[in-house]
Parts: C-alpha cells; structure tokens; sequence
C-alpha cells in the first residue's frame, strides 16, 4: 500500500506554469534523496504530461506528493484535466503514436521513465494520469 507523507497541489493554466511545477518535483525528489539520474527521469516525465495537460486538456491540476510503500520512499505525480479526454487510449500508449504531430516521448516512452503509471480517461470529461518514481526504482 503507498501513502502520501507530504503533499501540494499547483494550478497549471499557462506555458510560464511548467518550470515552477519541475523545480516542485525536483525539491521532492532531493528532499528524499533521489539520485540525480532518477530526479531527471521524473522531471522529465513531468514535463511531458504537463505539455500535454497544457495543450491537449487546456490547463487542470498537478498534485505532487510524497510517497511510500514501506520499504522505498518516491514522488507521485498527478495531471488531472477536464478536457476531451483520449478517444483510444491503446492506440495513444503505442510507440510513435501522436495527434499533435509532436517529437515528443509520447505517454509510452513517459512510461518508460517511471516506475509505476496509470491513465485513465473519458471522453468529454477529462484524463487523470499518474505517475511514481521511487528513490531506488
């Protein structure tokens, strides 16, 4: 079971909301003692749902949290939108996939970069997807 020790939620309307949101994630990170290798995996994983919350959702909520499980300490991070929502979300977690025609890393390769993700979604009301990182994963 993971609990939340610490937890902030930040409102995301603009392009000039993601940098204070990555320099939230990295204070949780160090606070925790996440190597920089890690930090950077989750930062950058943030940086892509947040772009994507931004331009596909237009703007929600990000709740970064600290978390553990019992044994190992993480980041959780949250992106909540009350947009369209992902019309086929097994289409959207396959490699190359993009509707924005961006090069970014996709939710797969975002997936990639944590330990543990989770996305759900329904049309007309919005994506939710959350994303761990644990100190030693």
């Amino acid at each position: 079971m993971t609990t939340a020790t610490n937890k902030e939620e930040l409102l995301i309307v603009k392009e000039q909301d993601v940098v204070p949101l990555r320099n939230r994630v990295k204070e949780y990170g160090v606070k925790i003692g996440m190597s920089i290798l890690n930090q950077t995996k989750l930062i950058t994983a943030t940086s892509e749902l947040v772009r994507n919350l931004l331009k596909y959702g237009g703007g929600g909520k990000v709740i970064i949290e600290s978390v553990t499980n019992g044994r190992d300490l993480g980041v959780r991070v949250t992106f909540i939108d009350k947009g369209p929502g992902i019309k086929d979300i097994t289409l959207a977690m396959q490699d190359g996939y993009s509707t924005g025609k961006s090069l970014g890393l996709g939710l797969p390769g975002t997936k990639r970069l944590v330990n543990e993700f989770d996305i759900q979604t329904q049309l007309g009301n919005g994506t939710t997807v959350t994303i761990i990182k644990w100190k030693n994963g």
